[in-house]
């Protein structure tokens, strides 16, 4: 068996190889990679939380325990840790034993990015970031490697630690400011939640139409970061559409779990996986494919699934081989 510490692990990560990792990992899922249920428990103290996530693929078989003692702080230890297990396929046994704390913090991030790369607007320039934990720092990295982000705009409950993230932030480059919660969201072209938030963290008519908004922190039942109203007027997208149990007469269609009326359920939404969305607006978005495949989505088009007004889905034109000008559209 092999075991690779922390300090190693955190010695080979990058926000790159992340991006590569995470995009690579997204497109497994919804090919070929199987995830299998989470555990979600607690230690001793109910306010110690972990989880168990497993998934396999043709190439790797695995799991991550990733753990949350929020006492950790007030002895100068990391809140997070997180720690994976892969398989040697051939004989059952585990093969590696990863300390991977901080590579979790990147990948998180990483996931965040690749879908505000596909999702969000070319010309997004302003960021607003919810929560002034360690995640949130690796997030406003991580997106201001895909957009140019100009202007950070931090919401923070506690201004002490509001005013410590922002001088993180301008130390390594990054423009920003502490700010109210109503003035970011005004101003922002991208919104991240980063907290563990068991309330609307805004407003959704503070929103503008063409803003992409990533809610990272609603991982757990419970939790919740974004305004139901939110989703009247906007796109729905989740990293993983097989999303469990429901009450009755409710679906869930690739990512998007409705009502019996059809309307959208915020609620339902799988709480383990990230949410993102994107208000209506005529920019372009475009969807992930393997390297090596090209693919594209063009704007809002009419839809026969719903008579009454234009849609809001979006649809992909796939071009599976570069030298064939035809393509193909599908309503997501």
């Amino acid at each position: 068996m092999n075991f690779m510490s922390e300090d190693e692990s955190a010695a080979l990560v990058s926000h790159a190889m992340a991006y590569e990792a995470a995009r690579e990992a997204l497109v497994a899922v919804a090919g070929d990679a199987f995830i299998f249920p989470a555990v979600l428990a607690h230690g001793s103290s109910a306010t110690n939380r972990f989880s168990i996530k497993s998934a396999a693929t043709a190439e790797f078989a695995g799991l991550k325990i990733g753990s949350f003692w929020p006492a950790n702080s007030d002895q100068g230890l990391p809140r997070h840790n997180s720690l994976i297990l892969l398989f040697d396929q051939g004989v059952g046994r585990v093969e590696w034993v990863i300390e991977a704390g901080k590579v979790n913090a990147y990948r998180t991030a990483a996931a965040d990015a690749v879908a505000a790369d596909v999702l969000a607007r070319e010309d997004a320039a302003v960021l607003a970031i919810f929560g002034t934990g360690n995640q949130a720092l690796y997030e406003c990295r991580a997106i201001a490697r895909i957009r140019p982000i100009r202007q950070l705009l931090v919401v923070a409950r506690d201004p002490a630690k509001g005013d410590a993230f922002v001088a993180a932030l301008q130390n390594e480059g990054l423009k920003s400011a502490c700010v109210e919660a109503r003035a970011a969201c005004e101003q922002a072209d991208i919104v991240v939640t980063a907290t563990p938030s068991r309330s609307p963290l805004f407003d959704a008519d503070w929103i503008r139409p063409g803003t992409h908004v990533a809610s990272m922190g609603s991982d757990a039942p419970g939790k919740q970061e974004l305004p139901p109203g939110l989703f009247d007027r906007a796109a729905l997208f989740c990293d993983q559409t097989n999303t469990p149990e429901y009450p009755a007469g409710w679906s869930s269609s690739r990512g998007v779990v409705s009502r019996p009326n059809g309307e959208t359920a915020p609620d339902a939404v799988d709480p383990i996986h990230t949410t993102h969305t994107t208000t209506a607006a005529s920019a372009p978005r475009r969807t992930l494919a393997p390297r090596g495949r090209r693919s594209s989505v063009t704007g809002s088009r009419s839809c026969r699934r719903r008579s009454s007004r234009s849609c809001s889905h979006t649809w992909r034109r796939t071009e599976t081989d570069p030298s064939r000008r035809g393509s193909r559209s599908t309503c997501l």
